[in-house]
């Protein structure tokens, strides 16, 4: 993990400096913006690896940051944590819907921020190496395509948010296979996630409308699988 690049985008310097300082002392290179407009930029110019986003910040909130950088697609497979103060589920899930990939609490204790970025950092490199294993995939009228990031219905292009073509990857990689929610909680968002119970039924819904309401299945009680 050394030399991998952090963007952190906060508008609070000192928890800048905190998140700068901890994360220099594990060999990470670390920038830093004040505000959304100003992290855009800041990541345009970077390529950071991971971006750490605050929620509530002037000009921009974090959640219309990752939604406009997840349209680059410089982006599309960049890390991006949000930082937040609040606990209400619509705040998480608002944040996971636009392509988030873990959300951490304030008050923020440096040692399990650190050792969350990390794990953030391992998943990401499990993940491409499971893409590298198959690339595209034919299944229905879908072509996924795990390197590009894209799924095509058809003649027409599909545009998934993040953790929706990471939760459509995951059920179509064994068609007829039931994911339990645990599963998918553990596969699609990590043991060191904690998400709202609404989240999967969201991600789901929104897939659904997307790609068609006939492929993803519903096992009451229990949780989805793939079928054509």
């Amino acid at each position: 993990m050394e030399n991998t690049k952090i963007l952190v985008v906060d508008d609070e310097s000192d928890i800048q400096e905190i998140l700068r300082y901890n994360l220099e002392k594990e060999g990470f290179v670390v920038f830093t913006a004040s505000n959304g407009e100003e992290g855009i930029v800041v990541a345009e110019r970077e390529k950071p690896d991971l971006i750490i986003l605050d929620i509530m910040m002037p000009k921009m909130d974090g959640v219309e940051v990752c939604r406009q950088l997840r349209n680059k697609p410089d982006f599309a497979k960049t890390i991006i944590a949000f930082l937040t103060a609040r606990d209400e589920d619509y705040s998480q899930i608002a944040a996971l819907d636009v392509g988030g990939d873990d959300y951490i609490n304030k008050p923020i204790r440096p040692r399990v921020f650190v050792s969350r970025i990390k794990a953030l950092l391992r998943r990401s490199d499990r993940n491409m190496d499971d893409e590298q294993e198959q690339s595209a995939l034919k299944i229905g009228d879908l072509i996924i395509d795990r390197e590009k990031v894209s799924v095509q219905r058809g003649n027409e292009m599909v545009e998934l948010a993040k953790k929706e073509f990471e939760l459509l990857t995951l059920l179509v990689s064994k068609p007829g296979k039931v994911f339990t929610r645990e599963e998918i909680f553990n596969k699609v968002w990590g043991t060191d996630v904690i998400v709202g119970n609404r989240t999967i039924d969201v991600h789901i819904r929104k897939l659904r409308e997307k790609i068609g309401e006939d492929y993803i299945k519903t096992i009451k009680g229990i949780g989805y699988k793939f079928e054509f």
